[in-house]
């Protein structure tokens, strides 16, 4: 069977984009505490990135952070490294507010580059607008795609808060609405009845619905699926909702992101 080039070439970098953009979405916090966690992502049973998580979560605000480093085989052929910070707002008994978001990453043809995002008061919403320092190539969506949405980060703030809460519908579902400075999705989740009420952790399905900015529209980042792609989550079943597990499927492979350890602090978390 003749290999289509232009797709072969494309598939590791848009596989590091799928790992990165994946990871992203393990950036969450706890209530109250500081978290430095330690991460390791394998794709189809081998390495492909590792992680480190530093959450901070006080009276009224939270701030998150995430770096990001392919491994293994991700490692030659993207040679992705990125950070991730957001911050916004916390009130009792409402989901968190994002305030803004910058991510930066390298990859093998593209250095430098950022997106940056501030979400603004407007026409009672809340908008999502690029900053001064964002790189962005694609143009940004219709306002209606970026008015009240949330960055990847805040995303997970507010799926944790969906866990914490009192369950509003009998399956314990909800929906976040996602903007990540290019594309818009929604994110479904469903928490998982356990077999055993005494098991310390809580499974939870997650779908990532796309709305906007995926297939068929032009993108820096090579048309990515349209598709709905599944999400499995594990987390810790106390206050701290601290996430165990992440699987997604990646290329029909899956990617597993697992906790390794936490740390008493950054600088003795070297990874």
């Amino acid at each position: 069977m003749p290999i289509n080039r232009t797709t072969g070439s494309r598939r590791p970098y848009r596989l590091a984009c799928l790992v990165a953009a994946t990871l992203l979405l393990l950036a969450t916090s706890a209530r109250a505490d500081d978290i430095v966690a330690v991460y390791t992502a394998y794709w189809a049973g081998l390495p492909a990135a590792e992680i480190r998580l530093k959450l901070h979560d006080g009276a009224a605000a939270y701030r998150d952070e995430i770096e990001i480093r392919t491994t293994g085989l991700p490692a030659l052929m993207s040679k992705f490294r990125g950070t991730a910070l957001a911050e916004g707002r916390l009130v009792a008994d409402r989901p968190a507010e994002p305030s803004h978001y910058d991510a930066t990453y390298d990859l093998r043809k593209r250095r430098d580059r950022r997106i940056s995002m501030h979400f603004v008061p407007r026409g009672g919403a809340v908008i999502a607008e690029r900053g001064p320092e964002d790189t962005s190539r694609k143009p940004p969506l219709a306002e209606k795609f970026r008015s009240d949405t949330v960055d990847p980060m805040t995303a997970l703030e507010r799926v944790r808060g969906a866990l914490r809460a009192p369950r509003h519908s009998a399956d314990g579902s909800f929906t976040i609405p996602v903007y990540d400075g290019a594309r818009r999705f929604d994110i479904l989740g469903h928490i998982l009845p356990k077999k055993d009420a005494s098991e310390g952790t809580l499974r939870v399905e997650l779908t990532l619905r796309p709305i906007a900015g995926f297939k068929g529209e032009t993108s820096e980042d090579g048309d990515p699926d349209s598709a709905p792609r599944k999400v499995d989550l594990l987390v810790t079943d106390d206050g701290r909702m601290m996430p165990l597990s992440i699987t997604v499927p990646v290329f029909f492979m899956p990617l597993v992101v697992q906790f390794v350890h936490s740390c008493a602090a950054p600088e003795a978390c070297p990874g």
